[in-house]
């Protein structure tokens, strides 16, 4: 897809970010209540969301905001660290192959730029594309993670996908 890229957050985000805090229309189906408006404008001062554990990118299609990625570290043996990986879209830009591509190029960006041999990514079971577009990104699935979030008054499950350093890089321009 032509003009879709990743850049680091910039000032001019950060009123995207306060209102993916306390719109629910703009998150969608993985909303989880209000959030702090403040915490945008503390968290880039802190580090401009390109920190250790945890980070962000936007998500630009032909000069526009269509959203942002995310990743943050985790360890299932406290030794051994993984991304856990995800994407939000402003609801315009849903449904039209930027997630999928997103995910792909954030993906190719962590396994070249940081040590770790698994990028995983978890997502509801509802969510089918979410679940399409992990696929798409070269995610295997692996299975039910079962009451594993607190959404909408219950625990609920999440399906987890991953792709390993191994396994091949998925083309963004089809």
């Amino acid at each position: 897809m032509d003009g879709l890229r990743l850049r680091p957050v910039q000032e001019k985000d950060l009123e995207y970010f306060v209102t993916f805090a306390v719109d629910r229309d703009e998150v969608g189906n993985t909303w989880q209540g209000f959030r702090d408006p403040q915490a945008p404008a503390k968290r880039f001062a802190e580090d401009g969301y390109l920190g250790q554990e945890t980070s962000r990118l936007i998500v630009e299609v032909n000069g526009e905001t269509a959203g942002f990625v995310s990743w943050f570290v985790g360890s299932y043996d406290e030794k051994t660290k993984y991304w856990e990986i995800g994407a939000a879209l402003r609801p315009q830009y849903r449904g039209r192959g930027i997630g999928w591509r997103a995910q792909a190029m954030l993906t190719d960006y962590l396994f070249e730029h940081t040590p770790v041999q698994r990028i995983q990514a978890a997502t509801q079971p509802e969510n089918i594309a979410e679940q399409k577009s992990l696929l798409k990104a070269g995610f295997q699935f692996e299975g039910v993670i079962r009451a594993c979030e607190f959404r909408a008054g219950e625990y609920r499950d999440l399906y987890l996908y991953s792709r390993l350093r191994s396994d091949p890089s998925v083309p963004v321009d089809h």
